[in-house]
């Protein structure tokens, strides 16, 4: 009896492109509820710079992680308070037909000192059934939380070897 190869399931570029469609339509009009609402999950988990961060939610207070669409909008509205977007440009986008990477970069000035930021950025979502069900915003927090820095000094002693280093 002669066995037939069977064909490798791959995903379909179309599964691969609806997925980064979806993602590409969050963040085309990110501060929209029913476009956000029409393509994530009721549910949507969206993590913002990091998972919990006590002090620095004090100075962006959408950081860590929410729920629900209305939180993905939320953040959008606040980061168009705290800042100017002069430019958010998408360099490189990869998925695997469920979970998709959007990589870029922005630029950003703040609304009350006027400072200008740009940051890479990093964009990592997980999409089940034709919704968002994940999205997580990584940036440089470091550089765009100095945007809002107004004085005072910043001591650091990070390198085991090193001294103390003031910025």
């Amino acid at each position: 009896m002669h066995k037939k190869n069977s064909p490798k399931k791959t995903k379909s570029k179309k599964s691969q492109q609806n997925a980064i469609e979806i993602i590409n339509g969050i963040l085309e009009n990110p501060k929209d509820i029913e476009n956000v609402s029409s393509l994530t999950a009721k549910n949507v988990i969206y993590v913002s710079l990091n998972y919990s961060n006590p002090d620095l939610k004090k100075i962006m207070p959408w950081c860590g992680t929410s729920h629900g669409p209305e939180s993905i909008v939320k953040t959008f509205e606040d980061v168009g308070r705290f800042w100017k977007v002069k430019s958010f440009k998408k360099e490189a986008t990869f998925t695997d037909g469920k979970n998709v990477a959007i990589f870029g970069r922005f630029t950003y000035i703040s609304t009350v000192l006027s400072k200008t930021v740009t940051s890479p950025f990093a964009v990592f979502a997980k999409v089940r059934n034709g919704r968002c069900t994940y999205m997580q915003f990584m940036e440089d927090t470091f550089a765009t939380g100095a945007s809002f820095r107004s004085g005072g000094k910043w001591i650091f002693n990070s390198d085991p070897k090193g001294t103390e280093i003031t910025i």
